[in-house]
């Protein structure tokens, strides 16, 4: 299960809705007369992403009475994956589409399928982070929908105030203070392997160390020339599940534990670190009222203070299929213009609020949005103080990984017998994906 998968899972429920009678065609070929075009748009039917839909469509139409926009949602997941791509190879797509960036947005062949918008304005002040994402072939192709969400530790802020702790910056360090708060008698680690996607944060969201160790590191994993197990910064990730597992530091029932058991330990103080994604924080809230301001959040610490910073997951995209043309197209570059502009990001923020940064620059995270969406500011603000997760930088995930990581998590396997493990499961996903040198 890719982990952003994981996060959509955990950032809301999700909102089934029926994917719109009306095809694309009919709701964005209707005849526009009078200077009137009306544009479909096609989202997500998670429930964040069809209000934050509909408030940009409301918002860009106050601004341009001529243009309207319907919303059409798809499933999500690999049922809603096959529709994009059914619906762009027989150029059915709606006018304009969210849709992943990444290698989910290469998949979709976009040099093919894409409108490309190097020549629009706010191309310019795009995230280099999140272009990279979006871009094929020199080109880039989408605007930005939604922020930026980390893989890092949640922490209890009045816990390290009440023990007088620093926010640690090296593992060493780290380890330290889950010492002090052991010794308090609150968990140290929460970890919540019911839910097993949960286990693959203190690896996945290492991956800002592993770059800053080895930048060469994602073109030669992606070529067969550097493995976890043999590469000692990616090897960090396996033994930091090993080490806080035998030291004692996690909650007793972290084997049966859930997402939301981790989240009400950690918003009662009752544990003080929680490895996990970001945008988790807004169930947290919803499920503890009042406990929003407790929770802060730093990246996972690794060997090196002075490179230490947070693995992030940039947000999807919005692009415009090459079918959409004409007037329509017109209309379709002003909206991609609203969304990646200070004014889109303040729709966005309209409709849910921030968990993480906004991926436009000149947008600003308003006063009200999480300690944990603060926390993350910083860190993309910085030329070096965050990286794209590895997913972002090479097409091979092992699907067993959240498997392996819960065994090395729970002492039933050792740390490097767990990264050597993922290799071969690795390889397996290289060798399907065609990927020379495998």
């Amino acid at each position: 299960m890719k982990i952003r998968s994981a996060g959509a899972l955990a950032v809301a429920a999700v909102t089934t809705l029926a994917l719109g009678a009306c095809s694309a065609g009919s709701l964005g070929s209707s005849d526009d007369k009078g200077g009137k075009v009306t544009l479909s748009l096609l989202v997500d039917n998670g429930q964040d992403t069809v209000k934050l839909g509909e408030q940009l469509a409301k918002d860009f139409a106050a601004k341009n009475p001529d243009i309207t926009i319907k919303v059409e949602t798809r499933p999500a997941g690999a049922e809603g994956d096959n529709l994009i791509k059914t619906r762009l190879s027989t150029g059915d797509m709606t006018d304009v589409f969210m849709y992943n960036s990444g290698s989910l947005f290469q998949a979709i062949a976009p040099e093919k399928n894409l409108v490309p918008l190097d020549d629009q304005a706010f191309a310019g002040q795009l995230d280099d982070k999140f272009k990279s994402t979006v871009t094929a072939g020199g080109k880039l192709y989408g605007a930005p929908w939604g922020g930026f969400f980390s893989g890092a530790i949640l922490y209890n802020r009045a816990v390290y105030a009440k023990l007088n702790l620093q926010v640690p910056k090296t593992w060493d360090d780290f380890m330290a203070n889950n010492a002090k708060i052991k010794a308090a008698g609150i968990d140290p680690v929460i970890q919540t392997y019911q839910d097993t996607w949960t286990s693959q944060l203190f690896v996945l969201g290492d991956f800002h160390n592993v770059l800053a160790a080895d930048p060469d590191f994602p073109t030669k994993y992606t070529n067969n020339q550097a493995k976890y197990a043999t590469t000692p910064a990616a090897l960090a990730g396996f033994q930091h599940l090993q080490q806080v597992h035998d030291a004692g530091y996690l909650n007793k029932d972290f084997a049966a534990a859930k997402l939301d058991d981790g989240l009400k330990e950690l918003a009662d103080g009752k544990g003080a670190h929680y490895p996990i994604l970001s945008p988790v924080i807004s169930q947290l809230i919803a499920n503890n009222p009042g406990h929003g301001g407790d929770i802060g959040l730093f990246p996972i610490p690794g060997d090196n203070a002075a490179t230490n910073g947070l693995t992030v997951w940039a947000p999807a995209g919005v692009y415009i299929p090459t079918s959409t043309t004409g007037a329509k197209l017109d209309a379709a570059k002003k909206f991609l213009a609203f969304v990646a502009s200070p004014e889109g990001c303040a729709s966005q923020a309209a409709a849910t609020t921030p968990t993480g940064p906004f991926a436009v620059k000149g947008c600003t995270l308003p006063a009200d949005v999480t300690q944990v969406a603060k926390d993350m500011q910083p860190y993309i603000d910085s030329p070096t103080g965050s990286s794209l997760a590895l997913e972002f930088l090479s097409p091979i995930k092992g699907p067993a990984l959240e498997q392996i990581t819960v065994e090395v998590g729970s002492g039933i396997r050792k740390a490097a017998d767990g990264a050597a493990l993922y290799d071969q499961d690795v390889k397996k996903q290289a060798q399907q994906l065609g990927l020379q040198g495998w």
